[in-house]
């Protein structure tokens, strides 16, 4: 059933362009303090280095590895796959986007908001 007075199909127009223009965008990681930095650090603490990851659990596939005592820029942390006590996951911003486990990453400053 399509509308039909002018003002439902204006609405109708507005609405699927609004879709059209969010859907081509794609989906947007913005940084809690909003100025496209991750406003967050910390430091490999794993001797074999940090796995970088396409999601938040070793299911996902590798896509990076940075080694220890590297200082990694973190965006914000999620709850994900449970490595050794710890579920919690940061997505780094390191030259990409990518997940790694909070467990093998020492916070520097303040903890990470949440995503």
């Amino acid at each position: 059933m399509f509308p039909q007075s002018k003002l439902s199909k204006l609405a109708l127009v507005t609405a699927t362009g609004a879709l059209a223009a969010a859907t081509a965008a794609g989906p947007a990681i913005a940084s809690p303090a909003g100025d496209g930095h991750a406003p967050y650090k910390g430091r490999v603490i794993a001797k074999t280095g940090l796995l970088v990851r396409t999601g938040p659990s070793t299911h996902y596939r590798v896509v990076g590895k940075h080694g220890y005592g590297k200082i990694v820029h973190i965006v914000c942390k999620v709850n994900g796959q449970n490595i050794r006590g710890n579920p919690r996951w940061y997505l780094l911003s390191d030259g990409s986007y990518g997940w790694s486990s909070a467990r093998y990453i020492r916070n520097i400053g303040r903890a990470p908001a949440w995503c």
